[in-house]
C-alpha cells in the first residue's frame, strides 16, 4: 500500500529545505512517518495481518536510523522535525 501521489508530493513539499529537494533526511523521514501512520491504521482494522506488521516494525528501525544519524549529524533539524512530526525525542 504505497502512498498516494497527491499525499506524496504534499508531504515532500512541506518538508524539502530547497525547490529540487526530494531526498533529504528531513523528507524521508517524514515520508516513513506518514506510511507508518498508514499502515498503522490498517493494522488496527486487520489485526492479523502479518506481512503488514513485518514491513511496519522495518519501516520503524529504518526511521528509528534516520533520526539518530539527524541527531548526530544536525540536533537543531533533529528536534524540529520531532516537533513538527510529534514524534517522542530523547
Amino acid at each position: 500500500m504505497p502512498l498516494q501521489k497527491e499525499k506524496k508530493t504534499q508531504v515532500i513539499a512541506s518538508f524539502q529545505r530547497s525547490e529540487t529537494d526530494t531526498g533529504s533526511t528531513d523528507v524521508q523521514i517524514a515520508l516513513l512517518t506518514s506510511r507508518i501512520q498508514q499502515l498503522t491504521e490498517h493494522l488496527r482494522a486487520n489485526k492479523h495481518d502479518e506481512s503488514c506488521r513485518r514491513g511496519l516494525l522495518s519501516m520503524v528501525g529504518q526511521r528509528r536510523r534516520m533520526l539518530t544519524y539527524l541527531r548526530k549529524t544536525d540536533y537543531q533539524r533533529y528536534l524540529a522535525i520531532t516537533e513538527r512530526l510529534n514524534l517522542r525525542h530523547k
